[in-house]
């Protein structure tokens, strides 16, 4: 398999179909073997994307946060069974412990389950709130636990959030610069820092902003209407705002089979999936254990995998490592995509080649829906919705335009409608162009996502 030109085509072919937007790397026992970067850094695509552009991590940034830990623990500074409550004694999580935030089942509410705290903050006291508010923000919301610490696994943006709190009241200096001195420096990751660029102002001339689409045209996340309160959040630490390139997370790569920042041992404790409170090793729906800030898989031919992805408004980033096959992927992306369908191909394809595996083609909805249709139960599809959902994308009409079908649905992360083109996958399943669920009417009734609707008029 000649990898190089199978991912270049890959990338291409997604790009040109609109659903990528930035650079990769994929590396083999420490020689490049892929690399590259397509699109532009301004909406007006004067400007290309470079090898080194820099990119917003996104929640890649949660493996330096858990390194971070491990460094305080090194030093006896903590120790992963100290409950939370013994640096924060107001938070009201009794029993939640280091080890519970780094693995995400200590049961700690994220905090977009309430983010109007945020943006209230923002909007009428004309500030971005810093990461010390995490505190203040549990407190004053008294959101209540997912469940009891250990119990199960929900992902919790909040628990890296503490975490750098923790890591800098016990180590005395900025998250930021804790980051730099003992991880980023020490690793030769020159072009990495986090910081936090929309309350800020932009420290690198080489930066892909986040673009999110918006009335048909490409803009700033920070100055969209839908997305635009992004910045109310740019105050946190731990779980996003480290911004790099692909070289740096080679290097990091490098720095950590070399053992330079954290030692075989360390990071062997950060790989062991989290067991839950049963005795059972925690899996997701691929089979994925959760660690200290990585997703963990034995793949049968390449043996222990850690990865993480990353996404925001207008960023989609993936970092996976075969530790003991010493291979490394990255993935970078600054922009949406058009269809969610070929920018999921992309990925799952270059994870697919770094595999030794053919990867399946970049198709969109277009090109996979029925071409000519029967349209004779289109009409009996059209109608008032009430979703059994209580969050994420909810349906609410079907309506017929012409020749096609089209939903409304609610956003409840935005709280807006949307209006979206329905594209025929069979005679009763149908599609949507940004995002992946299937609306499919049944004589049952109609599902979204799995999701049961019941049909209003």
């Amino acid at each position: 398999m000649d990898k190089k030109t199978n991912m270049e085509e890959l990338v291409r072919e997604a790009y040109e179909k609109g659903s990528f937007t930035g650079t990769w790397l994929y590396s083999e026992n420490g020689e490049i073997v892929s690399k590259g970067a397509v699109g532009f850094l301004d909406p007006e695509e004067r400007i290309p994307i470079k090898e080194d552009t820099i990119f917003q991590l996104a929640s890649v940034t949660k493996q330096f946060t858990a390194a971070s830990v491990m460094l305080l623990v090194r030093k006896d500074f903590l120790c992963l069974e100290d409950e939370v409550t013994k640096f924060f004694p107001e938070i009201p999580y009794p029993g939640v412990t280091i080890r519970h935030l780094l693995t995400h089942t200590g049961g700690v509410p994220d905090y977009f389950d309430d983010g109007d705290w945020f943006t209230n903050l923002w909007k009428e006291e004309h500030r971005v709130p810093g990461n010390s508010e995490i505190v203040r923000f549990l407190c004053e919301t008294e959101l209540k636990p997912y469940f009891a610490p250990g119990e199960n696994y929900q992902y919790s943006n909040t628990g890296f959030n503490l975490l750098a709190e923790i890591v800098e009241r016990l180590s005395g200096v900025p998250f930021e610069e804790f980051l730099k001195k003992n991880i980023f420096e020490p690793a030769g990751m020159t072009n990495t820092r986090a910081f936090h660029t929309r309350r800020d102002g932009i420290p690198f001339e080489n930066y892909a902003r986040a673009l999110v689409l918006e009335d048909g045209r490409f803009v700033p996340d920070a100055d969209s209407d839908e997305y635009g309160e992004v910045t109310a959040f740019d105050g946190l630490n731990g779980d996003d705002y480290v911004y790099t390139n692909i070289f740096d997370m080679l290097r990091w790569d490098q720095a950590l089979r070399e053992g330079t920042v954290l030692t075989r041992e360390e990071q062997m404790k950060m790989y062991t999936p989290v067991k839950l409170l049963s005795g059972e090793p925690y899996a997701d729906e691929d089979g994925d254990g959760y660690g200290f800030g990585w997703h963990v898989n034995q793949d049968p031919a390449l043996g222990l995998t850690v990865c993480h992805s990353g996404g925001m408004p207008g960023v989609h980033t993936f970092y996976e490592r075969f530790v003991d096959a010493d291979r490394v992927l990255v993935i970078l992306c600054s922009r949406e995509e058009l269809d969610i369908r070929a920018h999921n191909a992309l990925f799952d394809g270059l994870r697919d080649i770094a595999r030794d595996n053919e990867p399946k083609p970049i198709r969109t909805i277009e090109e996979i829906a029925v071409q000519d249709p029967d349209r004779s139960e289109w009409d009996s599809f059209c109608g008032k919705y009430d979703a059994s959902a209580e969050e994420g994308l909810l349906l609410e009409e079907v309506f017929r335009k012409g020749e096609n079908l089209y939903a409304v649905l609610w956003d409840t992360d935005s709280e807006k409608r949307k209006t979206a083109q329905l594209y025929p996958l069979s005679e009763n399943r149908f599609g949507l162009k940004w995002d992946s669920d299937e609306i499919v009417f049944s004589e049952a009734g109609v599902a979204f996502g799995g999701e049961p609707c019941r049909k209003l008029s």
